[in-house]
Order: C-alpha cells, then sequence, then structure tokens
C-alpha cells in the first residue's frame, strides 16, 4: 500500500451509514486501501458549496456511494458535478448490494476491496 490519499466520499444523507461503513472498512487490520477522508459528514450552514468545492480540490480522488437515493440528492449531485469540473478521478460504487442505479455520466462498479483499492493506488 502506497501513500495515503485524500478522498471526498459522496453520498445521499440517506446512505450516511454505507460512508461510515466504507470508512470502517479502510480501518481494518487486512483492507487494501486507507485513505483521509474528506467527506462532508453534516450539511453546511451557508456557504457549503464553496466550502466543499474547496475540500473536492484538495483531494485526490472522489468515491460516489450510488443508491436510488442519489437520484434525489441535490447535494451529492452538485458534488458529483464539482468533481467532473475540477477534473478529479471519481470512482462510483454502489452502496447496496441489491441496488442498481444507475447515474448519468458515471460508470459504476461493485464495491470490493480490489475495487476501491485499485482507484485508489492509482491515484
Amino acid at each position: 500500500m502506497s501513500e495515503k490519499k485524500s478522498i471526498f466520499v459522496a453520498f445521499a444523507i440517506e446512505d450516511i451509514m454505507q460512508r461510515t461503513f466504507l470508512k470502517g472498512q479502510s480501518l481494518h487490520n487486512k483492507c487494501p486501501f486507507e485513505y483521509i477522508d474528506y467527506s462532508v459528514k453534516e450539511p453546511y450552514a451557508s456557504e457549503w458549496k464553496e466550502k466543499v468545492r474547496a475540500r473536492i480540490r484538495r483531494c485526490d480522488g472522489v468515491i460516489v456511494l450510488v443508491s436510488k437515493n442519489s437520484l434525489s440528492s441535490s447535494g451529492q449531485q452538485w458534488e458529483i458535478q464539482c468533481a467532473k469540473e475540477e477534473k478529479t478521478a471519481i470512482l462510483a460504487i454502489w452502496a447496496y448490494s441489491d441496488d442498481r442505479t444507475l447515474i448519468n455520466g458515471l460508470s459504476v462498479k461493485t464495491w470490493t476491496w480490489d475495487t476501491i483499492s485499485n482507484f485508489i493506488d492509482n491515484l
């Protein structure tokens, strides 16, 4: 495993447990990936777009947790668009094994240690 990378995790607020699970996985001693979490855990009261854009600019990559909730999450949709505008590498993974929601413009992959590890290692 190489040096820690800074990762922004874009997720719908309804999927916060999946974001917590992703972070928890990275702390497991047999996990092949590790990263510094730059995701927003609580919504900003004001100027949130400027603050999120600054975080995304500081990151090496963005992991998007995709679920049916993503389709109605204007915040997550904006974070994805921001990452694209900033030309930040994006990995989109399905947040749940039984939910195969697609988001236009993203190639969504299955959530596996190898998928995430390869993404982070190649940043």
